[in-house]
């Protein structure tokens, strides 16, 4: 998964393996992977498309790296640069 974009984005599809898929949700990205697949993104999200997302999450069709999972309370402290550990920061809004 691709939230920030830019530079971040661009190093993301050097690291998707081939047959694999770079999801972005900030928009039109410039990074193609290195074996020339395409990339697709969400440009306006909606409950369906992000529930597919989730599908494929639970599926197994779609790896992501969470590092840490957080409640909304505890969201600034799971963005700590001390507390940061590698992969994605889940904030769980509702328990």
């Amino acid at each position: 998964f691709d939230v920030i974009g830019g530079d971040i984005g661009k190093r993301s599809a050097r690291l998707v393996r081939a047959g694999g898929t770079l999801v972005s949700i900030v928009g039109p990205s410039e990074a193609r992977p290195a074996d020339g697949l395409a990339v697709d993104f969400v440009v306006e999200s909606d409950r369906a498309q992000l529930s597919e997302i989730i599908q494929r999450v639970r599926d197994g069709r779609l790896r992501t790296n969470i590092g840490t999972v957080a409640t909304l309370d505890d969201a600034v402290a799971a963005f700590n640069p001390t507390e940061r550990r590698p992969g994605k920061t889940i904030i769980r809004v509702r328990p």
